[in-house]
C-alpha cells in the first residue's frame, strides 16, 4: 500500500519504480535522490545521450546511401546529406530547449515529445504529434525486424558463397532468423526504462562504428582495384533508366536520407538521461552536435565511397545486397555488427512507447496489483530485479506482434523511404519550429519567422517528394510481390 501511495502522489515517477517508502514519508522536491520535479535523478552525461543519440541516428539506412547517392549524383546527393545534417542539427537544438516548460534552467520538465508539444501547442497538435510517433515508432520495429534478418541471412548466404562459388542460388527462409531477433527484443525489452539502456546504447554506437568503418573500407579498396572513381555530377542517366523512373528513383533517394537522419521521435526521452545541474538543454546541445557531426562524416564517406567505387551499379545495401562477395569473413562481422546495433537500437525507439502505454494504464488503473505492483527478483551480486507482471505481458506481446506483421517479408526496403518520408518532417522539422516559435513568441511576419517558415515549407515539399517516389516503388513492387514469400 505505501508504494502505491508514494506512486499516486508522484505521477512523474514511473510506475515501475519501487519506493521503499511510508505514506507519510514522501521524496521531498530537491533531496539528493529527487530532483524538483520529485523524479528520481538521473545519472547519464554528455557520453551516454551521445550514444543513445547515435545508436537511434546511424541504423542500417545508412548503407542505402550509396544507393541514393547515385540517383542524385556528386552535386545533389552530397548537398542533400549536407542539408538534412544541418537541417536535423538545427532543429533538434529547437526541440531540446522546449523540454522544460518556463524558465529554461528550473521550468517543469516535458518528459515525452506529446507532453512537450501539449505544453506549447495544445491538446489537439499533441494528438496529432502522438500519432505520428508512435506509429513511426511502430513501423520502425517492423522495419528493424525485417532488416536484422536480411542481415543474418546475409552472413549465411556469403559462407554459402564461399563454399559453392556464386553462381550458387543460396535460398532460405527469414522466419527463423526473425524470431531469433523476436527472442532477443522480449529479453531486453524487460529493461524497465531509457535510463537503464545506457550501457546497451554504447555497445550498440561501438557496433555501428564498426559496420561503417568496415563498409567504408571496403569501398576504399574496391576504388583501389579498379583505380577508378565512378559515377556523374547527375546520378543515374537517363537511358540506364527512364526519365519518370530518374524523376521517382530521385525522389525515393531523398526519403532513404531522410530515414538515416530520424531520431528526433525519441529525443525528448533522450533527454531524461542526463543528470542536472547543467541544465538537460545545455548538455543535450553538446551531445547533438557531437552526434550528429560525428554521423554525418560517416554519412559522406560511406555515401560518397560508395558511389565512387560502384557509380550507377550501387547496389541498395553495401553489405546485405553484395556488393562484396570478399573478403567473406569481414562481410560476416560487418553484418552481424548490424544486427548486434539493430537489436539494441530497437530499444532505444520502442521504449518511449513501452513507457507512454504503461504511464497510461497505470493512470487509469490505480489499484490494480497486476499494473503497478514490482516483485523483486534477488540477482546474486546485483541489485534485486523489480518484475512487473503488467511490463512482461505487454511488451512481450507487443514484440510478437510487430515479429508476426515482419513475417511476410513487406517490401524493406520501399518501406525505409517511406518511413523516413512521413516521419521526417512533422517529427524532425514541423513540431520543433512551432514549438519554438510558441514557446519564444516570436512574431508573424518577422524575419526569424519568415526563415523559421521557409525551412519548414521547404522540408515539406522534399516530405512529399519522397513519399511519392515511395509509393511509385511499392506499387511497382507489387506487381511482382508475393505475400507469404520468404526465401532470400
Amino acid at each position: 500500500m505505501g508504494d502505491d501511495a508514494a506512486r499516486r502522489n508522484h505521477p512523474q515517477l514511473p510506475h515501475n519504480q519501487v519506493l521503499v517508502l511510508s505514506t507519510d514519508v514522501l521524496p521531498q522536491s530537491g533531496s539528493k535522490c529527487y530532483d524538483d520535479d520529485g523524479r528520481l535523478k538521473q545519472s547519464g552525461t554528455v557520453w551516454t545521450a551521445s550514444a543513445h543519440i547515435i545508436t537511434a541516428v546511424i541504423g542500417s539506412g545508412v548503407l542505402s546511401l550509396a544507393w541514393a547517392t547515385a540517383q542524385l549524383g556528386w552535386i545533389a546527393g552530397p548537398a542533400v546529406m549536407l542539408l538534412f545534417s544541418f537541417a536535423t542539427y538545427y532543429t533538434s537544438t529547437l526541440l531540446v530547449a522546449c523540454y522544460p516548460s518556463g524558465d529554461p534552467v528550473n521550468g517543469k520538465r516535458n518528459y515525452t515529445y506529446m507532453d512537450a508539444v501539449r505544453k506549447n501547442l495544445g491538446g489537439f497538435k499533441a494528438m496529432i504529434c502522438g500519432g505520428a510517433q508512435y506509429l513511426n515508432l511502430l513501423g520502425v520495429a517492423i522495419g528493424y525486424t525485417i532488416a536484422s534478418s536480411i542481415s543474418m541471412m546475409a552472413i549465411k548466404r556469403s559462407n554459402c558463397f564461399h563454399a559453392g562459388g556464386t553462381e550458387n542460388t543460396c535460398h532460405m527462409n527469414s522466419k527463423p532468423y526473425m524470431i531469433a531477433f523476436g527472442v532477443a527484443e522480449i529479453i531486453f525489452s524487460q529493461i524497465p526504462d531509457f535510463d537503464q539502456i545506457w550501457w546497451l546504447s554504447i555497445v550498440v554506437a561501438g557496433m555501428s562504428f564498426t559496420y561503417l568503418t568496415i563498409g567504408f573500407g571496403l569501398v576504399i579498396a574496391k576504388v583501389a582495384e579498379t583505380g577508378k572513381i565512378r559515377g556523374s555530377l547527375t546520378g543515374l542517366s537517363v537511358g540506364t533508366v527512364t526519365e519518370a523512373q530518374k524523376i521517382w528513383r530521385s525522389f525515393q533517394a531523398l526519403g532513404d536520407m531522410a530515414f538515416a537522419y530520424s531520431y528526433s521521435l525519441s529525443l525528448i526521452e533522450i533527454q531524461n538521461t542526463p543528470r542536472a545541474p547543467p541544465a538537460e538543454s545545455k548538455t543535450m546541445k553538446k551531445a547533438i552536435l557531437l552526434s550528429v557531426g560525428v554521423t554525418t562524416l560517416f554519412y559522406m564517406l560511406c555515401g560518397c565511397m560508395g558511389y565512387a567505387a560502384f557509380g550507377d551499379l550501387s547496389p541498395r545495401n553495401l553489405l546485405t545486397d553484395f556488393g562484396f562477395y570478399n573478403p567473406f569473413w569481414l562481410h560476416d562481422i560487418a553484418n552481424a555488427a548490424i544486427v548486434i546495433h539493430l537489436v539494441g537500437a530497437y530499444q532505444v525507439y520502442c521504449q518511449p512507447l513501452f513507457a507512454f502505454v504503461e504511464k497510461i494504464t497505470a493512470e487509469k488503473f490505480p489499484d490494480s496489483e497486476f499494473i503497478t505492483k514490482d516483485i523483486k527478483i534477488p540477482i546474486p551480486g546485483f541489485r534485486p530485479y523489480n518484475l512487473n507482471l503488467f511490463r512482461l505481458v505487454w511488451r512481450t506481446a507487443f514484440v510478437v506482434v510487430t515479429t508476426l506483421i515482419s513475417m511476410p517479408r513487406p517490401l524493406s526496403d520501399d518501406i525505409v523511404g517511406l518511413l523516413g518520408a512521413l516521419g521526417f518532417w512533422p517529427l524532425t522539422i514541423y513540431f520543433p519550429i512551432e514549438m519554438y516559435i510558441s514557446r519564444k513568441k516570436i512574431p508573424n511576419w518577422s524575419t526569424r519567422w519568415i526563415c523559421l517558415q521557409i525551412l519548414n515549407i521547404a522540408f515539406l515539399i522534399i516530405s512529399i517528394a519522397a513519399a511519392l517516389g515511395s509509393i511509385a516503388q511499392v506499387i511497382t513492387d507489387l506487381k511482382s510481390f508475393k505475400l507469404f514469400s520468404t526465401a532470400y
